[in-house]
């Protein structure tokens, strides 16, 4: 789902937070070392994410926030926010050469990691693990 989250839109948070759950707690972020990702830099998207971004001419970045039930990408065009939406039973993760894809339907986004930048791909191992730990096993699950 991809969305513009600039505004605190009631039906927005909640069919975000429907999707893939409350935002941590204070205690839950402190046991999981964190649930932000560093500022990533997107090499390649989907058209649509590419037109968002191609409205102005600053270097695109965005951000992974680590939820219960998936991720949230952030990432801002002009002086909007927008937010791609992805539960763990849709996310799919590719890691070509020195990047790492988010794949969601017809939605991705390339970011690069190179070897040497240590905090992106621990934080890209630490979302697989909680990906593995906390995806639903049966379809009864969701």
């Amino acid at each position: 789902m991809l969305v513009n989250t600039s505004y605190n839109e009631k039906k927005i948070n909640e069919a975000i937070n429907d999707l893939v759950g409350k935002p941590f707690g204070l205690m839950d972020n402190i046991k999981l070392n964190g649930i932000g990702s560093p500022r990533l830099d997107i090499i390649k998207t989907s058209e649509e994410i590419a037109t968002l971004l191609s409205y102005d001419n600053n270097r695109n970045f965005c951000n992974i926030e680590l939820r219960p039930k998936g991720i949230i990408i952030r990432f801002r065009s002009l002086l909007e926010t927008f937010s791609l939406v992805i539960p763990f039973y849709k996310l799919v993760i590719f890691k070509p050469a020195n990047s790492y894809t988010f794949h969601m339907d017809h939605h991705y986004i390339s970011i690069d990691a190179p070897p040497k930048n240590k905090s992106v791909n621990s934080f890209i191992e630490k979302l697989n693990n909680f990906k593995t730990n906390n995806s639903p096993t049966y379809i009864d699950d969701l």
